[in-house]
Parts: C-alpha cells; structure tokens; sequence
C-alpha cells in the first residue's frame, strides 16, 4: 500500500462542530503525525492544521468526512513523497 505525506487545513466556523471534528480525528489518530490549533477569538473561527502520513484513500475520506461538518471548511495538500508500506 502506497502511503502519502499531506497536510489538511481546517476551518471551523461553527463551534457546535467542534466535538464531532475531534471524534473523526481520534479515529485516524494513527495517520496523524502533528496537529496545531489555533482559537481565532477576535473573528470567532478556529483553524486547524493536521499533518498526515496515510494512504491516499483514507485521506480522502477523512477530507470528505470532515468536508460534510456544518460550518467547516477543508483542503488537503499532497507531497510528492510517497512510501510503500
């Protein structure tokens, strides 16, 4: 299986999202190399950054999965690095 370095930008604009982002992200916590938060007080959004090192289709679906939250944004950026694993 190949796997792929990325890195996936969150927004979050609905606070009540929040909970359920976080129960999608435990559960591929095993892809995840790093993650940063970052409480934007002053517009009311938060904005997440997730390091992955996965294979494409579960990036995929986690993108898409979170791509479904009310008020949350998503965008993924590949590497060119790719592994066999």
């Amino acid at each position: 299986m190949e796997y792929r370095v990325a890195v996936m930008s969150i927004i979050v604009e609905d606070g009540s999202m929040v909970e359920t982002l976080n129960s999608i992200l435990h559960q591929h916590g095993e892809y995840i190399i790093g993650r940063m938060g970052i409480p934007y007080r002053k517009r009311n959004v938060s904005i997440i950054s997730i390091a992955l090192d996965a294979p494409q289709d579960i990036i995929s679906a986690l993108s898409g999965k979170i791509g479904t939250l009310k008020g949350v944004s998503v965008k993924t950026a590949y590497s060119s690095v790719i592994s066999k694993e």
